[in-house]
C-alpha cells in the first residue's frame, strides 16, 4: 500500500472520529451505489473533509482488488504506457508527504486535501492528465478539459515519457499548491 495513503488510514480515527472499518460498516448500510453520492454523503452528513470521504468510499469499493491490481488493470495491454504512470506519480510523491495516490477502476485520483490530478490511459498510446487549475487559460501543454468534464479544468496528452517535461511537471505542482 502506498505510504501517504496508509498515513491517511492511519490518521482517520483522529481526523474523522472513526477508523476505516468503521466508515466501512456505514456506507454499506446505506447501499449506495455511485461514488458521488456516497462521497456527498460522508460530507453532508458526517462532516468528513472531501480527501477522507473520497478515499473512504474508492476503498470501499476496492474490496479485494488491492491498488497495484487496480493500476495493472488499467494498463493491461497499455503496458508501455506504464513508465509515463510511474514518472507522474514519482512527481507526485516528491510534492510532500500529504499526497494520496488513489487507484479506481478506469483511473487514478491524485489527492492533496482536494484532488488535484488525475491519471488515465485514454487510449492505447496515451495518458491524459487531468488537472484542476483555477483561473488559468489553455496554454502550451495544456489544453481545456476534454472528456473530463468539471472533474478536471484541464487535460495534457501524453504520449511517451519525455512528455513528463519541465513544463508538465510544473503545471501538476501548480494543481498541487492550488489544492489547499
Amino acid at each position: 500500500m502506498d505510504k501517504a495513503l496508509q498515513t491517511m488510514i492511519d490518521n482517520m480515527p483522529e481526523k474523522t472520529g472513526k477508523s476505516l472499518a468503521q466508515w466501512l460498516v456505514i456506507l454499506s448500510e446505506q447501499n449506495i451505489e455511485k461514488h458521488g453520492q456516497s462521497v456527498k454523503y460522508l460530507k453532508e452528513q458526517h462532516g468528513v473533509t472531501h480527501g477522507f470521504a473520497n478515499t473512504i468510499v474508492t476503498l470501499s469499493k476496492q474490496k479485494d482488488e488491492s491498488a497495484d491490481d487496480l493500476v495493472s488493470q488499467q494498463y493491461q495491454g497499455k503496458e508501455q504506457l506504464t513508465p509515463i504512470y510511474d514518472l507522474l506519480t514519482s512527481t507526485v510523491k516528491g510534492f510532500g508527504d500529504d499526497v494520496v495516490i488513489t487507484p479506481k477502476k478506469a483511473s487514478v485520483s491524485i489527492i492533496r486535501k482536494k484532488q488535484f490530478a488525475l491519471i488515465k490511459p485514454a487510449t492505447k498510446s496515451r495518458i491524459d492528465l487531468g488537472l484542476k487549475l483555477k483561473d488559468t487559460a489553455p496554454q502550451g501543454c495544456l489544453e481545456g478539459s476534454g472528456p473530463f468534464g468539471t472533474m478536471c479544468s484541464h487535460r495534457i496528452q501524453l504520449k511517451e515519457v519525455g512528455d513528463v517535461n519541465a513544463e508538465v511537471k510544473q503545471w501538476l505542482l501548480e494543481a498541487y499548491k492550488q489544492s489547499v
